[in-house]
Parts: structure tokens; sequence; C-alpha cells
């Protein structure tokens, strides 16, 4: 492999994972254990396992790195532990209450006994400010000195380490906001200020509200948490610049990423979506369901026609973040995902999970109940000897103690109680799937499983058949898919503004002044990222003029230098009104509520690796494994001595250093040249 060297950094539950792309187009992938405590310890430690490697010291790695670019858990682990910081609102008077208000609604509306959520920021803590815009953007009262004050005075005394600014009406006019912010930063110097005209001009109340409190929340967390980690490479040697993969899937430099920290809440995640976008560009085709399976939990995405679905709204930890992001549905069943005796003394697996620290049962740190690589490990698909590539031994002793003693409570021998964990795993994942597509109205049977992360290829062809799946793809990488996905992105910055109070749409004159406006607003934050002309995407949310939610529409297909821009808008919302629901209503009036324009700066494109063809691999090893409910020796392929278009009839094991594949009965798989396991999976 020969430099300059491209490198993506994946923080997981249990495993960080270092992929690097070297000039010649040669990919390595290196893990280590994540770190929770501070998840800059891992990543150094899996670029030390990296330049191992390659035989280099780190810093001659680092200082031959032109691009690093990572993908981090910090903003999400806070918001799931509720570990985040303190923090003050300020609020426009007699609004302090939004955020424990909600939207008036609770997320099991039918639980009388359903406990309301704490919010981000205790009372005491929600300050009033006496000002008041309308909603046009006239100033009713003006901002007053002594209320804001006053209110520095409190947060100084509470000490807090981050303050939210969201005024009423505040993204039609931003200058109270910003008044206010700069008074809390000239007297409280080093708070993290976040200001909701910044994070999220547009309307709805609740959403806004929200949103930048959480950012103040996790911000400087994940400030403090980048700054470490940049402080660290440029002492270790790095001289390239750092990028963080956001939630919607493009990356930002540093500076831009704790800005919008929020915006982080599906960082690592969003690698795996940008590998199948990637991957489908190959040549996998368009239509594909990404299937990442970790320690931890389970991430699955939809691809379709070549495109992912974009959303806004996602809720992380019980808080509501309304930021545009890759529409990803997360669940708690991942390699680590614990199984337990339940309520009616039943099985259960998940949402617990053993983590990195300290693992399941078989990695001998200290755990002592069964999780699903324990179950997977005791029934024959692992190998204890080649975990990692030999360098982590697993205690299959260990495992089975922890699985037979969670049989003996339910009254089921060892191996049966593996094979129902493995099983009940499955079962989640598959709920999991249809969660992102067929309750999005998406029959999910004409779709690829792309099956990555290091336990996904265990389980892809049993949830394929639950599904109804014909097509499992498992690239060879699978185990670093997200790190290397993360390799695959551009830069992308993203502007909105809404409109209330109109009648329908603006006219064509106002139409693209507002669009010109947003444009020359991205393209300058661009221009201070990277040098060169940037690709402009525009969308819209657009609503009929009776109902009460509007609808995102990606406006590409739009003929922009064209006349009649208000008409093709229309016709656009009428046309994605028809695909999300099967009507339009041509006859009805179409409002525009918020325009948005992205940014997108093209990095340099990877290089791809030598295709080379080879002779047929023989099995290297024999397996005795637990399938179709028996024990049967099961042939093992090494995944990368199989030929191109080498056919490995099911039931088989696939195996590399850092991930294995189950075939089943049926089951064909074949080696696609392009660096993929395809497998034909027989219907169920």
């Amino acid at each position: 492999m020969r430099a300059p060297y491209r490198i993506g950094c994946d923080v997981g539950g249990t495993f960080t994972d270092v992929v690097c792309i070297g000039a010649d187009g040669e990919t390595l992938l290196a893990k280590a254990a994540t770190t929770p405590d501070d998840q800059s310890r891992g990543v150094l430690d899996g670029l030390g396992v990296l330049a191992g490697m390659l035989g280099l010291p780190l810093p001659d790695l680092l200082a031959a790195t032109e691009r690093l670019v990572h993908g981090t858990t910090v903003a999400t682990n806070a918001l799931l532990e509720r570990r985040t910081a303190r923090i003050g609102l300020l609020t426009t008077e007699g609004h302090r209450d939004v955020i424990e208000m909600r939207e008036g609604l609770k997320p099991e509306r039918y639980d009388l006994r359903l406990p309301p959520p704490a919010p981000l920021v205790p009372r005491r803590l929600r300050l009033p400010l006496r000002e008041r815009l309308r909603a046009d953007g006239a100033v009713a009262v003006a901002l007053d000195p002594a209320s804001l004050e006053a209110a520095i005075a409190a947060l100084r005394a509470e000490q807090v380490q981050g303050v939210a600014i969201c005024l009423l009406h505040a993204w039609r006019d931003p200058s109270h906001e910003q008044a206010a912010g700069a008074a809390i930063a000239a007297a409280l110097p080093g708070t993290y200020v976040t200001l909701s005209s910044d994070v999220l001009p547009q309307i709805k109340e609740f959403e806004r509200f929200s949103t930048t409190v959480v950012n103040a929340a996790v911000g400087p967390i994940v400030a403090g948490y980048l700054g470490r980690l940049e402080t660290r490479l440029a002492e270790a040697g790095l001289r390239a610049p750092l990028f963080v993969i956001l939630s919607h899937g493009g990356v930002a430099p540093v500076a831009e990423a704790a800005r919008l920290a929020a915006g982080t809440a599906l960082s690592g995640p969003a690698g795996g979506v940008a590998a199948g976008l990637a991957l489908a560009r190959a040549g996998l085709g368009a239509d594909l369901v990404t299937f990442d399976v970790g320690g931890t939990s389970t991430d699955v995405a939809l691809i379709s026609g070549g495109e992912a679905a974009l959303g806004r709204g996602r809720m992380v930890g019980g808080e509501r973040i309304a930021l545009e992001s890759l529409d990803i549905v997360t669940l708690g069943a991942g390699g680590g995902s614990l199984a337990h005796v339940g309520a009616g003394g039943m099985m259960r697996v998940g949402p617990r999970s053993a983590g990195a620290v300290p693992g399941p049962a078989c990695y001998g740190a200290g755990g002592t109940e069964p999780a699903v690589t324990d179950a997977n490990l005791v029934l024959g698909y692992l190998d204890p000897a080649r975990f990692l590539g030999g360098r982590r031994v697993l205690d299959l002793a260990a495992a089975e103690a922890a699985v037979a003693r969670l049989g003996a409570t339910l009254g089921l021998g060892m191996l049966a109680c593996a094979a129902g964990i493995h099983a009940l795993a499955n079962v989640a994942m598959a709920d999991g799937i249809r969660v992102a597509t067929v309750r999005r109205g998406v029959d999910p049977r004409g779709f690829c499983l792309l099956a990555f992360g290091g336990a996904a290829g265990l389980h892809a062809s049993a949830v394929a058949r639950d599904l109804g799946m014909r097509r499992v793809a498992v690239p060879l990488l699978a185990a670093g898919l997200s790190a290397w996905g993360m390799l695959q992105t551009d830069l992308r910055y993203e502007v909105a503004r809404s409109l209330v109070g109109a009648a329908g749409l603006p006219e064509e004159p106002a139409l693209r002044a507002l669009f010109a406006e947003l444009e020359a607003s991205a393209r300058a934050r661009m221009a201070e990222w990277m040098d060169g002309e940037p690709a402009i995407r525009r969308s819209a949310d657009l609503r009929y003029g009776e109902q009460v939610f509007e609808v995102g529409v990606p406006l590409d297909g739009v003929d922009w230098p064209a006349p009649g821009l208000p008409a093709a808008l229309a016709e656009a919302f009428h046309a994605r009104h028809e695909a999300l629901f099967t009507y339009a209503l041509r006859g009805e009036e179409v409002v525009l509520v918020t325009a948005r324009v992205a940014a997108i700066g093209r990095l340099p494109s990877l290089p791809a690796p030598a295709q080379v063809a080879g002779e047929p691999a023989a099995p290297v090893a024999t397996r005795r494994a637990f399938v179709a409910g028996a024990l049967r020796d099961l042939p093992v392929f090494a995944f990368t001595e199989l030929a191109p278009g080498q056919q490995v009839p099911g039931p088989a094991i696939v195996e590399s250093d850092t991930t294995t594949v189950l075939l089943l009965p049926g089951d064909v798989a074949h080696l696609d040249a392009r660096g993929w396991l395809e497998v034909a999976v027989e219907e169920g």
C-alpha cells in the first residue's frame, strides 16, 4: 500500500474501526476496543494497530495521511445515558415551558402510567427575557436589558456549561437572539452558546426549541471531545484536516461539527448509508436495505432508486432533533445484546448490551451474562481461535457456561438456548427492517439486503428469508464498511428559511430571489472550507392549503433556468405527494413552508483497487455447527481466497479476519469481482 493515505474512523459500541485506502486503492481494516470514557483513546489505538499492519511508526502514517474522516457516538451516548452538559435556556417571557409541554402528546398516548419525560433543562434554569417579536418579524416588545442581566446573573450563579437561546419567532428576525448571545459570550467567556436562529431558523416552536436545547446540551461534550481528538492527532503527527460525518451523510470540518453538535447524533450510522450509496453506484443495484449489525445495535436504512431517504424530526434518547438526517432505524439488537428472562418467564434478547466493557462472556473480560456473540460461538458459527484474525482468542468455555446458566433457568439445554438467542435476535432484526420498509409503504422483497458490521453475516440469510428477500450482499470489508463509507462522501452545508403568511407559492421573482439568497449563503460557507465550485441541491417543504403538515420535496428534477418556476414546484409537490400517499390534488393551492439549499463540496475521488483473478479456492477447514435444527460438519472457506465468480453452496461458512458469513441450506453464494459476496437466498 502506497501513500498518500485516506483514513476513515468509526467508533462503535464495542470496537473502533479504522479503514485506510492507499494511492493504489488497496484497503486495510484495523480494529481496536472502543474506550467509552474517552473515545479519542480508542481512535489512537486503532490508528496504532493500522500503523503496525503497514509496518510504519504512527507519526509516519499520519504524516502521509491526506484525509481523515471520523464518525462518533459521543452525542448519541450523552443523550441515551442522560449525561449531557449543565445548561440554561433563555426564552421569551411566558414560553419557558415549551420544551416540557412538548406538543401536548405522549410517546405512548394510551399508557396512563407513563411518566412525563424529564426535560434537559430544569425549570429553574429556563429563564424568561422580556421581549417579543410578532410572526411577521415586527418588534412588539424590544429586548429588555434588565431581564437579560438578571438571566446572566442566574446562569453565572448556576455555573452552566452551555446556554440555549430560543426566542419566539426568532427565525423571522434573529437580532434579539444575537444580542443576547453576544451579551452571554462577553459575560460568561468559555460558555457554549447556541442560538435557535443559527441551529434551526424555521417554524414550529417545539421542534426549534428542542433541537436548540439538544445542541446546547451535547455541544460542550462534542466540542470538548473533538478538541481533544484534534490535539492528540496533531501531537501524533497528523497534518491533514480532520472531518466529521454528520447525520445527513455529508462531512464537515471539526469547527462546524462542534457548532452544530446535534447534527452528529447519527454520525456513525450515516457512514454505513454512505457506503451503501457508493456500492449502489458501483453496480450492486439501486434498491438496497442497509443492514448494519454492530456490537450494541442494528442500524437499518432504505436506499431506493440509488437515493437514501432523508427526514427531519428524529428522536434520539427521547429528544426531538429536527435537523435533516438520513432516515435510519436503530434497534437494540447486536452482537453484544444480552439474553435474559423477561416478563412471563420468556427469553428476551436486548436491548441491554454487554458493550465494550466487559463485553460478551467469551471476551474473558468479566462478562457473565450470555450475549448474542456467545450464542453464535456456542452454535459453532465462530472460530474461537481466529476472532479478529487471532488477535483475540474467544473463551468458548465461558460462553458455554453463560448460555447454560440461562438455559437451566428456562428449562432448556445449552444448544437449544443458544439457538433461541440467535433466533430471537433474527426476529428483532427483521422487525427493524419492516419498520424501515413495510411501514413506509415499501415492499422489501425486491431489494438487496446489504449486510455489514461485524455480526451481520451470521444473521443476514435468516433475516432475508423472514422478509422474503432473495438477495444478500456481504462486502469483504463488512466489519468496517461504515468507516469505509465515510471516505465515500463529500462536504455538505445546509441552509433553510421558512415562509409563513403567504398564500400559495410566491411570485416567480420573489421565489427565485429566496432560493438565490439561500444559495449565496451556502456557497459562502462552503468557500471557507474548500476551493472550487460546490454542487447545489435544492428542496422545499410544501403542503396543500388545508393540510396541517408539509412534505419535503427534492427539486433536482426542476429545470431551474426555465420560466414558470412556481408551476414547476407545484407539479414536483403533486408528484411527490402522489408517490407517498397514492393521490394528488392538482386543483388545490400549494403552499411553500420552508425553502432549503444544500451546498456539496466534492472531495477527490478514491482510487479503485485492482481486480485480481484467481483459481477457485477449496475449503480451509471443517467446523461442526448447529444448522437447521441439527449439528453438521460445515465446510469453511476463506473470504479472501475465493476467486471472482466462484460459487459456494450452503450450508457453509465463509470467514475473514473480521467477519463471518453463515450460508444456510439452499443458499448459493458467489464472489462478485467488485468485492462483495452475493448470496442467492433460498425461498423460505
